[in-house]
């Protein structure tokens, strides 16, 4: 929960009026809200003066799937995976109040030295969920369509929309074909149950300084490094790239002896991991762009370079992706024009 300060006023809002009042209902006393920073989403998140340890959430659901919400975190609550606990829902209006995880982002306490644990905790919470029995799990799955859905955010809000740079037949041709070798990369993995947005911000200490996983609600069943790569090569948070790499295969390590990953070589792993980040990145320049130019979000625009850096890292290391050329020579340029990005 980050990024974007909401300032609306009970007066002109007649969602927030309701919110109160039933607040106020499930309290049993009058309390007053005050917004908090969001998140990438429509959600509102509102600290309560009668209760510091509760949220409340407005999830309204016109765009918002609130009962998707519940079923993961009970899904997850019931297989180990720690989240805040959902005191009171009303899913005809989009309310809830959730437990206010008030110690912080995982992102916050990032440091050298406490690197090692902190991740390493944060994986051993990956393993749990992947750990699910997916033939259990109502979630949709992450497929090809799915897949090409995501793709297809890059050149409508990034390439066209932020740069205004339109492909020629033959830069869509290249890129048609990278991102068939994504896709059939990304089948080919074991399909797990993915929480599909695992990353340093999407994790938050609770009380007694237990990791939590918020932002749960959009899980799939998908390929088993996305959430891995998510979380080792995030878009707010850059780990050392000899790191990455070093954890990536521990990671598989854990997953092998947790019969979560089939014997494979640690060339393969490493190659699904890449592609993997590859397409999440991909995407992720899409959505960062809309955020900007449809929501008024433009934070976003400050990590691009890093998602970017990520972007060249993996098609310099993959010349078989055969658009590294392309990448610096084409559209490298046009980014450097941007008012965003850093004066070298």
């Amino acid at each position: 929960m980050l990024l974007m300060t909401i300032t609306t006023h009970a007066s002109t809002d007649t969602r927030l009026t309701l919110l109160h009042h039933w607040v106020g209902e499930q309290l049993g006393q009058p309390c007053t809200l005050r917004p908090l920073e969001g998140d990438a989403g429509a959600r509102r998140y509102f600290s309560l003066d009668k209760d510091d340890t509760l949220l409340a959430v407005d999830a309204s659901p016109a765009t918002e799937n609130s009962a998707q919400f519940i079923y993961v975190a009970q899904l997850f609550t019931r297989h180990g995976v720690a989240v805040p606990a959902i005191q009171a829902a009303d899913l005809e209006q989009g309310f809830l109040l959730v437990e206010y995880a008030r110690e912080g982002l995982l992102a916050q306490r990032l440091d050298r030295e406490n690197r090692p644990l902190l991740y390493g905790e944060a994986l051993f919470k990956l393993l749990a969920i992947q750990q699910i029995d997916k033939t259990q799990a109502a979630l949709p799955v992450f497929d090809e369509a799915f897949i090409q859905r995501e793709l297809a955010l890059c050149e409508e809000w990034f390439f066209n929309g932020l740069l205004g740079y339109s492909l020629t037949p033959a830069e869509r041709g290249l890129l048609d074909t990278l991102f068939t070798q994504l896709i059939a990369s990304a089948l080919a993995q074991p399909q797990v149950v993915m929480h599909r947005d695992y990353h340093s911000r999407n994790l938050v200490f609770g009380r007694g300084g237990h990791l939590l996983t918020i932002d749960f609600q959009d899980a799939v069943i998908g390929p088993i490094t996305y959430d891995l790569v998510s979380l080792l090569r995030d878009c707010y948070y850059s780990l050392p790239p000899q790191q990455v790499h070093k954890w990536a295969l521990h990671y598989g390590d854990m997953a092998l002896e947790a019969d979560v990953l089939s014997m494979t070589s640690s060339g393969e792993f490493l190659q699904w991991f890449d592609w993997m980040g590859l397409q999440r990145h991909l995407k992720v320049l899409g959505i960062f762009s809309r955020l900007h130019l449809r929501d008024q979000k433009s934070a976003y625009l400050q990590d691009l370079p890093r998602v970017l850096g990520y972007i060249q890292q993996v098609l310099d290391d993959y010349p078989q992706l055969q658009a590294a050329d392309w990448f610096h020579n084409q559209l490298m340029p046009r980014v450097r024009q941007q008012p965003w990005w850093p004066v070298e």
